[in-house]
């Protein structure tokens, strides 16, 4: 029995006294932390340092400014672009309406014509041989020159939609200015339609630039020094002077039809 009291204790007493010299040096260390930091954690946050406070604002804006300017770049870009497109739209709306302002004048030619009758011919199969041959040959003419579209040629081929081949050619020439006077009516409409589309892209196209470019010129603005961004007197705080590459950034067509 004294054997085991012994053993136990030459066993579990420096068990414990290790573990109390642990402890004993965690605490010393904590103790020596306190020691080296007087200041103490009152709850209350550390006093703000204006000059990094700055530098991060100045950061940000100059951040919001870059982007800001390639943005309006882009922008500027895309409004070239659409100006360009709207250009060729509305070449090719001029073009087709001078086409069918000279089909128009060719048909008021032969309306007068209209009213005289028809000259007289013998009504034999040669007589109207010669005449669809006649027909045949000048809607071919007019395909290739632009003026009859596939279908229309279709028509006259078959002798449809109130293409006739047994009519004198003078009818069949009054005929065929009024359907080469229609289809460039419908070219010229379909070509103002596009020219107006155009024009709406490069108006909001326009006016995108200009607001980006204004917000690129007020952020450009906001980076420098307070004495040359301070207000002038007389001119309200929130007007952006705008430069004058990018106030002039709308266009009007020349024709408006």
């Amino acid at each position: 029995m004294p054997q085991t009291v012994l053993y136990r204790f030459l066993t579990e007493v420096p068990e414990a006294a290790a573990i109390w010299s642990a402890l004993l040096l965690l605490a010393l260390g904590l103790l020596a932390v306190l020691v080296a930091r007087p200041e103490r954690d009152d709850g209350t946050d550390p006093a703000p340092d204006p000059v990094a406070e700055e530098a991060a604002r100045r950061a940000d804006l100059r951040r919001y400014a870059d982007e800001v300017a390639v943005a309006a770049a882009g922008a500027a870009q895309t409004a070239r672009r659409r100006r360009e497109q709207w250009l060729t739209a509305h070449d090719e709306a001029d073009r087709a309406w001078r086409a069918y302002d000279e089909a128009e004048a060719a048909a008021s030619r032969f309306a007068g014509a209209a009213a005289l009758p028809a000259p007289h011919t013998p009504r034999t199969p040669a007589e109207y041989a010669a005449r669809e041959r006649w027909l045949h040959h000048a809607a071919m003419a007019a395909h290739w020159r632009g003026d009859l579209s596939a279908r229309q040629l279709a028509d006259v081929l078959a002798h449809r939609n109130g293409w006739d081949p047994r009519r004198h050619p003078a009818e069949q020439e009054i005929v065929l200015a009024r359907a080469v006077r229609e289809g460039r009516r419908a070219g010229w409409a379909a070509a103002a339609e596009r020219e107006r589309r155009a024009w709406r892209d490069a108006e909001l196209a326009a006016e995108a630039a200009r607001t980006l470019a204004a917000e690129a010129y007020a952020a450009t603005a906001a980076l420098r020094p307070a004495d040359a961004a301070a207000p002038v007197e007389g001119r309200d705080d929130a007007t952006v002077r705008i430069p004058a590459a990018v106030s002039g950034a709308r266009w009007r067509p020349a024709r408006v039809g």
